[in-house]
């Protein structure tokens, strides 16, 4: 599957047995946010059971890169979907920290067997 305005962004999802896996890399900004938007949806409006996101190889750029992350949230939710994410890095956990989004959108325990999709921004 792949959805991009600006060129061609490579996603493979997996299901596991909780739902499905994305794995987010590169920079999350107001240029590559049209396209995880997208994407996202897709995601979370095609699939089943929760959707959890990696973000250990991406960077929130910016404010816009953290409002997909809360429109999928809501997303999700109004979908009957649970969305966490289970795996980012220093800087995006502190960024999640200081906006308080880690109480609504951080798994703190990943399930056993999960395995990554890819996508890159």
């Amino acid at each position: 599957m792949s959805v991009s305005t600006i060129g061609v962004l490579p996603v493979a999802v997996r299901p596991v047995h909780t739902g499905q896996e994305v794995a987010i890399t590169g920079r999350i900004d107001v240029h590559t946010v049209p396209d995880v938007r997208l994407l996202l949806h897709e995601i979370i409006d095609t699939g089943f059971g929760d959707v959890h996101i990696r973000l250990a190889g991406a960077e929130i750029g910016d404010a816009t890169g953290l409002g997909v992350l809360v429109e999928a949230y809501n997303r999700a939710r109004r979908a009957g979907r649970r969305l966490a994410v289970v795996d980012m890095s220093e800087r995006t956990g502190r960024l999640l920290r200081a906006s308080r989004l880690d109480r609504s959108l951080v798994l703190r325990e990943l399930p056993d067997g999960a395995t990554v999709a890819a996508v890159t921004a």
